[in-house]
């Protein structure tokens, strides 16, 4: 593969993963404002989010499927197209729970995005790229919480919060073309995959019954319920408890995601002198003992909004190091099955998001404690879970050098 060809995949792969962000985080400043326009209150909006995780975590059940069976092209462009729709229909929308079924639907179609890229890197680079891939991948996806809530802030402030969905509907539409004409048709269709309940459910259950995916998918999943809790808890923590404003609440969140990003890119590092295991097992201690210093100091009103930015900091470093490779790991032992395999990875791993991010909306109120305590019992669970199912994993799928899986005992 040619090195021009190489970046031209990576940043198609790169913008159809970025497309899940963007319209999780650009709208993030804008929930003061949406409140105020809405009638209702800004933990009413926050449900928008949990709407939204939900919405990705259904679809990526979806697609699986449809992916293995229609091949990757059709799908994502039905997906995008509902997409594009439902960012139309925010632009418009009169009241809150509107606003919240809309954005379920927006994400059932931005989905779609998200299941394609991650099933196209297993069918378009050879295993032994895969991490590697996957941290570019982290890199043009770590570029959306930056740029996305900072932009959002200054289109929130200046031509107000609809303007941010209709952005989103152009990204669409931008995203949809550069697939149609950039990106191969990577995978025959299977017609021999059934599209009746029956078999969906059998397939997954095969996938969800190997040990090397169950450990790693809910490890990483658990682990990463914290980064859902983070986001949000932001828009109250920032601007309701710490009254910062949304351009400031913008800049705010994008020096956050250059910790997520730094430690993801420092995981390509890493990874040519230590195993994707030993990467979690370290990034999952350091979270632990981070979070728990974390809720002492918020238990005890010791926390300045700069106290508060350095330990979330520190936290979410911990995440771009184990994400990549809880990843890697988890789609390492599926050659036939990945786009089930992403399909189910991802709806784990947005689940719990959608439930953390609930919980968030229930008792993060006035308090930066209930929010670090959601992480820090979720940095725990996800230790303990690792421990746990290592000892199931007989026959481990590892990624080697070598451009064949090795199956190890």
């Amino acid at each position: 593969m040619t090195t021009k060809k190489y970046i031209k995949l990576i940043l198609i792969l790169g913008s159809l993963t970025a497309l899940g962000p963007f319209s999780i985080d650009m709208y993030l400043p804008g929930f003061t404002n949406i409140a105020m326009d809405l009638n209702t209150s800004v933990a009413k909006v926050s449900m928008s989010l949990s709407s939204y995780f939900i919405g990705i975590s259904v679809g990526q059940l979806l697609y699986g499927p449809l992916l293995d069976r229609f091949g990757r092209k059709k799908p994502l462009f039905i997906g995008l197209l509902v997409y594009i729709l439902a960012s139309l229909g925010c632009i418009y929308v009169t009241n809150i729970d509107t606003f919240i079924f809309l954005r379920f639907v927006q994400a059932v179609g931005s989905c779609a995005a998200t299941v394609a890229s991650v099933a196209m890197v297993r069918d378009l680079f050879p295993v032994k790229d895969i991490p590697k891939v996957f941290s570019l991948l982290m890199l043009v996806l770590g570029l959306s919480p930056m740029l996305a809530p900072t932009i959002g802030g200054y289109v929130t402030e200046d031509f107000g919060w609809h303007i941010v969905f209709l952005i989103l509907m152009c990204m669409g539409i931008a995203i949809l073309m550069a697939s149609h004409f950039g990106l191969p048709n990577s995978y025959k269709p299977d017609t021999s995959i059934s599209l009746k309940p029956k078999p969906i459910i059998t397939n997954f259950l095969t996938v969800l019954k190997e040990p090397q995916f169950y450990t790693y998918a809910f490890t990483g999943a658990i682990a990463f319920s914290g980064l859902f809790t983070y986001v949000a808890a932001s828009p109250i923590i920032f601007m309701d408890i710490y009254h910062v404003d949304a351009k400031s609440y913008g800049l705010i969140f994008a020096f956050m995601s250059v910790s997520f990003i730094g430690s993801s890119q420092l995981n390509s590092v890493l990874l040519k002198k230590f195993s994707s295991e030993q990467m979690i097992f370290a990034a999952l201690i350091l979270q632990s003992i981070i979070s728990i210093v974390f809720l002492i100091l918020s238990w005890y009103n010791l926390l300045t909004l700069y106290a508060t930015i350095t330990m979330l900091f520190l936290f979410l470093g911990c995440l771009g190091i184990s994400n990549p490779n809880t990843a890697g790991l988890t789609m390492a032992p599926f050659a036939k099955n990945a786009g089930s395999a992403s399909a189910l990875m991802g709806a784990i791993q947005l689940g719990l998001g959608a439930l953390a991010s609930f919980a968030v909306g229930i008792f993060v109120i006035d308090s930066v404690t209930p929010m670090v305590l959601i992480m820090t019992a979720t940095t725990i669970i996800a230790f303990i879970v690792l421990n746990i199912g290592k000892r199931f994993i007989t026959e481990k799928v590892e990624l080697t050098s070598d451009e064949e899986i090795i199956v190890g005992h």
